[in-house]
């Protein structure tokens, strides 16, 4: 089966990434359609790049590096819950996209935000990166306002209309992953001839 990971996008004391990430992964269960798993940006302690060379030559020195490497090479698909912050993805997302280029290329993923403009500036950077990585991100986009998403500004409580942006990202993302597939298999053959 198709395996997703649903990629948190802040390492902040308090963050409220952790629960919108959280309820996505919730909602994507519910589907059936792959094997989502949550994957918290948090647990790998990624220090500020601190890789000497190249993402793309895949010569990791940090243990953290290798580690973070492998999770990721594990799936076909991702869905990146990103907050805004100064009109821009998190620093802390922008940083692990960062470290890897490999174990992105030529994978499908969609996009969660929220903000006070439901992060959609941070989508339109961090659709920048993810085709720099070559992956290959869905039109749809699950929008959160923090006014009306978020009780106290800290506990998400999506709206039923805003709950709703998330079955059209997962819909074009589940197939996308599928055909993605298809593309590494070919590079696979080509690389090999």
């Amino acid at each position: 089966m198709t395996k997703i990971a649903i990629i948190t996008g802040s390492t902040r004391p308090g963050r409220n990434n952790a629960g919108v990430a959280q309820w996505v992964l919730e909602q994507a269960q519910l589907r059936g359609d792959a094997d989502y798993e949550l994957v918290d940006i948090a647990d790998f302690n990624l220090a500020l790049l601190d890789e000497a060379y190249p993402a793309a030559y895949q010569n990791y020195q940090n243990e953290a590096t290798k580690t973070w490497a492998a999770k990721i090479a594990e799936f076909d698909g991702y869905v990146f819950v990103t907050p805004e912050y100064n009109h821009s993805v998190a620093p802390a997302l922008a940083n692990a996209l960062s470290y890897l280029n490999a174990e992105f290329a030529n994978k499908a993923a969609g996009i969660v935000s929220y903000g006070s403009a439901f992060g959609v500036r941070a989508v339109e950077h961090l659709r920048g990166i993810l085709s720099e990585l070559q992956v290959a991100h869905v039109q749809k986009t699950g929008m959160f306002s923090l006014f009306t998403d978020f009780e106290n500004f800290s506990v998400f409580k999506p709206t039923e209309q805003q709950a709703a942006s998330l079955a059209p990202v997962l819909d074009q993302l589940v197939p996308w992953t599928v055909a993605m597939k298809s593309v590494r298999e070919a590079a696979l053959v080509s690389a090999s001839a």
